[in-house]
């Protein structure tokens, strides 16, 4: 009895303790509420009004070009551009009387000025007869956005004379239309390349200029000048079909992107990181504080495969002998191309066009030839010729033919430059038979040939078997080199005998000089096709001048297909080419005589509309090729006595022998340059 009384007494103590620390506890937690409530309450309201924007931005220096000695092809000059970031809510009048101050301290090109501009400049800066244009009925019962169209339709070509006659009031509509193509909190640019003067004035009123800024900026600058400038290719406003792609990958649209060539292949590598400016804003937007800065970064740079002295020499002989070639009668030989291309590795060592521009009365850089036009070829496609014959089965190593002009009706008398009576496969490639190839052709059509007699069945499957095997080398299909545009070539198209028999020797498909630099690295190289490239190296950005060790990324080569002919098929067809540099009879051999170098290749000579297209492709040294080369001259008036692709080729052998074991030096500096002029 007395154990259970002390029992009841106890748990209720118990309980008295549990409540008391229950108490104590809601009693800190209402006083707590009370101090957040009363005391701090005003500073956690606006606080949590507060929302946070990373949206500031401010481009950074795009990556540099080099060549494969290290020597810079595409730089950046450093610059200072007029910047402008607005806030969510800046109003119209507000921007204007900044594009005003402004006016009166930098110069701006109004070029850019649309009608549409003007217009809306006019309405702004003139709001009373801007509201005359509508009728009260009208404002009454037009929503504001069809009020406004209706304001900008009614507008007069004397309206906007009153801002284009008015050159102070054009550069001030020139300088907000900049301004209002930026959103909220994002760094516009207004102008790039800032004078030291324009710098001096904006810096002494910036106070004044709400918005207005002086950034760091860099504009692309070229070491070599115009040389191979094309390839690099250009930057531009990122165009509208490409917007959404851009945007999902954290552009802007108002970024300047590569938009041709290399600038175009490897934006995503060349491309800078922004540095950014973190602001918080208040309900309206109103940036609260100082912004937290996170600076940019430069973008990679690249290693290209090309030497650049190479490339230099290979524009310096293109536009000398065509030149030469222009003053012995050839106006319509307007243009020539070259591909210097190492058959192993599919890096391409040097690559360009020249053009002769009528307006300009100059010789003009025109290396995107190489890739965009299509010729019809000649000869030099005999090499796949002969090895398609092998495939095929319809000849073999020392087949001999008779060589005599082939008779079709119907068809012009088809025959090579003479008759040259019984030949083989490889006194056929060392001359140039025509016959040669017709026949390999016919026999491979099934045409079982009798000089003028028609109705004699053939294989029209014949020119897809042709073209599949020509495929096999690039000639035909796309190279795969690392450019966003690239030319196939044209299909003849009409399935007739004797445009068979064309096909076969290079005048009736057309190729790109590019395709042809493949073709004969396939056959140097001992059958493999290999994805020709400009890029070789990318490196992580240097703090300093030069290259830095740390290397991002390595094209590594790219075997496209084997050819599906055997290592003795391919060896007699090199012997062939060989004989055609180096043969008593060779249609070359003449034009390489001399030189200490060995060498094989392929004349092509292609009877066309305006005259001939004359081409040579080939390799040195012959034994274990280090180049590879293609030549195209298109439109010559006569082939007689002209050697200008036989001319070039040779000169550009030697020029990459000569060249091959200099010391490379860099490119002079803009500092350099002005020091050796004073």
């Amino acid at each position: 009895m007395i154990k259970e009384k002390m029992k009841k007494t106890h748990v209720p103590f118990r309980l008295n303790i549990l409540f008391l620390f229950v108490f104590l506890l809601f009693s800190v937690l209402i006083l707590r509420l009370g101090v957040i409530q009363i005391v701090q309450g005003e500073d956690f309201e606006r606080i949590s009004e507060q929302t946070e924007n990373v949206t500031a931005k401010s481009s950074a220096p795009r990556g540099k070009m080099y060549d494969r000695y290290g020597r810079v092809l595409v730089d950046n000059e450093p610059t200072f551009t007029l910047t402008y970031i607005r806030n969510q809510n800046t109003k119209q009048q507000e921007r204007l009387e900044v594009a005003r101050q402004l006016s009166h301290y930098i110069e701006m090109d109004t070029d850019k000025i649309t009608e549409r501009d003007l217009k809306d400049f006019w309405i702004i800066t003139r709001p009373d007869k801007a509201k005359a244009k509508l009728t009260e009925e009208e404002w009454t019962n037009l929503t504001s956005k069809k009020a406004y169209q209706l304001q900008i339709d009614r507008i007069k070509e004397e309206d906007l004379k009153e801002i284009t006659d008015n050159k102070d009031e054009l550069k001030v509509a020139a300088i907000k239309r900049e301004m209002d193509t930026g959103y909220a909190l994002s760094s516009q640019s207004i102008k790039k390349g800032l004078t030291r003067k324009e710098i001096a004035k904006i810096s002494e009123n910036l106070g004044d200029l709400p918005g207005v800024d002086i950034a760091p900026d860099a504009e692309r600058v070229y070491p070599y000048d115009e040389t191979m400038e094309t390839m690099f290719g250009n930057l531009g406003q990122i165009p509208k079909e490409s917007l959404k792609s851009y945007t999902i990958k954290g552009y802007e649209q108002n970024d300047l992107v590569g938009i041709s060539y290399l600038e175009k292949q490897y934006e995503d590598l060349l491309r800078g990181q922004k540095a950014l400016k973190k602001y918080v804003t208040d309900k309206s937007g109103k940036p609260i504080g100082e912004p937290e800065n996170i600076p940019g970064k430069r973008g990679n740079d690249l290693v290209l495969t090309v030497d650049i002295d190479l490339q230099q020499e290979l524009e310096k002989i293109l536009e000398e002998e065509l030149r030469k070639a222009r003053s012995r009668g050839n106006p319509y030989a307007d243009r020539a191309y070259a591909i210097g291309m190492d058959p192993d590795t599919g890096e391409i060592l040097a690559f360009g066009g020249t053009k002769y521009s009528s307006k300009e009365n100059d010789y003009i850089e025109y290396s995107y030839g190489t890739l965009s036009e299509a010729y019809e070829m000649g000869s030099v496609v005999k090499g796949a010729s002969v090895l398609t014959g092998y495939q095929t089965g319809v000849i073999g190593h020392g087949t001999t033919l008779y060589d005599t002009p082939i008779e079709i009706p119907k068809t012009k008398a088809k025959a090579s430059y003479s008759n040259l009576g019984y030949v083989n496969d490889l006194t056929a490639l060392e001359r140039s038979s025509n016959v040669y190839m017709f026949r390999i052709a016919m026999k491979i059509a099934g045409y079982n040939y009798t000089p003028n007699t028609a109705g004699i069945p053939w294989n029209r499957d014949a020119y897809n078997q042709v073209r599949y095997h020509f495929n096999q080398f690039g000639l035909g299909t796309r190279t795969g080199i690392d450019m966003p545009i690239e030319t196939t070539g044209i299909n003849g198209g009409t399935q007739q005998l004797g445009n068979l028999m064309d096909l076969m020797i290079g005048q009736f498909d057309t190729y790109t000089p590019l395709q042809m630099a493949q073709y004969i690295s396939t056959i140097a190289n001992g059958g493999q096709r290999i994805q020709p490239h400009f890029l070789k190296e990318v490196h992580e950005a240097s703090q300093v001048n030069g290259l830095s060790n740390i290397i991002v990324d390595q094209f590594e080569t790219n075997v496209l297909n084997h050819i599906q002919m055997s290592e003795g098929d391919l060896n007699r067809v090199q012997n062939g080419f060989w004989k055609v540099t180096n043969g008593s009879n060779g249609t070359a051999t003449k034009y390489f005589k001399g030189t200490d170098f060995t060498h094989a290749g392929k004349t092509g000579t292609a009877e066309v509309d305006k005259g001939f297209n004359l081409t040579f492709v080939g390799y040195a040294p012959y034994e274990d090729p280090e180049i590879a080369l293609a030549v195209v001259v298109p439109n010559l008036s006569s082939d007689r006595n002209e050697s200008v692709n036989k001319d070039i080729a040779r000169k550009l052998f030697k020029a990459y022998f000569d060249l091959k074991d200099e010391p490379k030096s860099a490119a002079p500096t803009a500092k350099e340059e002005e020091k050796e002029a004073s």
